[in-house]
């Protein structure tokens, strides 16, 4: 599967990529494929258009680049990028619709798919592991 990366501003590309966030129903959602994050966030309002009760995740804390520790709710949800259907850990983050897209990370995401960022060709790549 390839997607175009998405273009802020004048100079700005990012690899953002849609996904779909499946609870009780699925919502769709734009995620930055991140080779530096350790897990997949997203923003609380998805999970609970989605049906997932949020607060019910297991509480955990992530800092950020700013140095800031902030509280977010970790459920197994499923998750459809393409064809591909899977179930990834995914910590649900309050205020996160600053951005307008959440964040795909190593565990959940880069262990399911073979990534390759292509800068100049300005697409990113994804290959199911089997």
């Amino acid at each position: 599967m390839k997607f175009k990366y998405t273009r802020y501003g004048r100079n700005m590309l990012r690899p953002i990529i849609p996904v779909e966030v499946v609870g009780r129903q699925a919502v769709p959602y734009e995620v930055l494929v991140d080779s530096g994050a350790d897990i997949s966030i997203f923003d609380v309002e998805i999970g609970t258009l989605a049906g997932i009760d949020v607060e019910a995740g297991q509480p955990s804390t992530l800092v950020g680049a700013t140095g800031i520790e902030e509280v977010f709710y970790l459920h197994t949800v499923g998750l459809k990028i393409g064809d591909a259907v899977f179930r990834a850990p995914v910590g649900f983050l309050p205020n996160m619709t600053k951005n307008g897209y959440g964040v795909v990370g190593q565990r959940g995401f880069f262990d399911k798919f073979i990534v390759k960022f292509d800068l100049l060709k300005e697409e990113v790549e994804l290959k199911e592991r089997k």
